[in-house]
């Protein structure tokens, strides 16, 4: 469910539930109803995705943005095999907030 993957973007980002209200551009009675909505994955990720923003009237890149940031952290945490040794991969936490905001200029 998306409010799963809210909750793990909010840690990841150390931000309130407000903060992801403002990131996603929604009302907290949309996040709600977000919330329960089915993860979009899998080769029809993007048709899924567009479906919910249009549906909730969310900006399609904001939301394709937290979910893909969340499956790239999940990813990485993954421990990971290369020829029988299992490594670590680590993702670089982000210091600047200000980069987010210029992410969706055109």
């Amino acid at each position: 469910m998306l409010g799963q993957v809210f909750n793990e973007y909010r840690q990841m980002e150390k931000l309130s539930e407000d903060s992801l209200v403002q990131r996603l551009g929604c009302t907290p009675e949309v996040l709600q109803w977000l919330s329960l909505c089915m993860t979009p994955e899998g080769p029809d990720f993007e048709e899924q995705a567009r479906a919910i923003a249009d549906r909730f009237e969310v900006d399609l890149q904001k939301l394709a943005y937290v979910l893909r940031r969340v499956q790239v952290q999940l990813a990485l945490s993954k421990p990971t095999r290369v020829q029988g040794v299992s490594i670590q991969l680590a993702a670089r936490d982000r210091e600047d907030e200000e980069l987010f905001e210029d992410e969706f200029e055109s």
